[in-house]
């Protein structure tokens, strides 16, 4: 039987889509957790199209294009979010080291590090980075001076910027002395530099900042220009998210990231 014109078992391209083995991807299909083209799927003998077809499983969509590549990087601070920069500054095309025409989703400013999601998925990364879908980014903060419980406050119900109102999605107080602060902040807006505009706005310049975590991925363990591919729970949450569903963060890999959770010393400053 030609598979190429009549179809491919739904079994066999779970199974070579990483779901799971043949025989556990069959018990899916008859428990009624698969899905193909929106309608639960029961029978073993169903063919589908793997470049046409779209396949989730207990609701979250399965990448069944074997060509697509999805990475995390941690972006060091002074590399620009480019693949080619122009006036010939570090740049991300260091980090795809793959023929494949490689995008990066969204963009850090030059002084800004932590995670960036690079991947050939054209289609995926233009949606995850479209306000509309509301994928939220996770930052944490070190800026000057002691921010007080209403910073926090006006973050949260909004400021005013030079292009219009801006506020977080959520924001909490980390750490906090009399000479700067740590501030996890949770935004889904793709302005520019707008984390350090919202705290420009309130008074506390921002001196390090840190992107922890990207819609349902986690930066993890990476060290700055470290990469690593995402796993398959982690690119099919990120499917999930480009169709505007919340899900949850799947555990970012062990070991887990340290993250500065308090201020150094007066003393041993390492401000950005």
């Amino acid at each position: 039987m030609n598979e190429s014109t009549e179809g491919v078992r739904l079994q066999k391209v779970l199974a070579n889509a990483g779901v799971a083995s043949r025989r556990a991807s069959e018990d899916l299909i008859t428990s009624g957790a698969v899905k193909v083209n929106g309608k639960v799927v029961k029978e073993l003998g169903s063919r589908i199209n793997p470049e046409v077809d779209k396949v989730s499983v207990r609701g979250t969509p399965v990448q069944l294009d074997a060509s697509r590549v999805y990475m995390a990087l941690n972006k060091p601070v002074g590399v620009i979010s480019s693949m080619a920069d122009e006036f010939g500054r570090p740049d991300l095309s260091q980090y795809a080291l793959r023929s494949d025409r490689i995008y990066n989703v969204g963009r850090l400013d030059a002084d800004t590090s932590g995670l960036l999601i690079l991947t050939n998925d054209g289609e995926l990364a233009n949606m995850l980075a479209h306000p509309k879908f509301g994928v939220t980014k996770t930052y944490v903060a070190k800026v000057e001076g002691q921010v007080s419980a209403q910073e926090i406050q006006k973050l949260l119900t909004g400021l005013e910027l030079e292009d219009g109102p801006m506020k977080a999605d959520k924001a909490n107080l980390v750490d906090s002395n009399d000479y700067e602060s740590l501030v996890e902040i949770v935004i889904h807006s793709g302005k520019n530099r707008v984390v350090r505009r919202m705290f420009e706005a309130l008074g506390h310049p921002v001196k390090d900042l840190v992107r922890r975590q990207f819609g349902p991925v986690q930066l993890g363990p990476l060290k700055p220009g470290q990469t690593r591919l995402l796993s398959k729970v982690e690119v099919g949450a990120l499917l999930k998210a480009a169709e505007g569903k919340s899900t949850r963060a799947p555990r970012p890999p062990k070991p887990k990231a340290k993250v500065a959770t308090k201020l150094k010393p007066r003393g041993n400053r390492s401000g950005a």
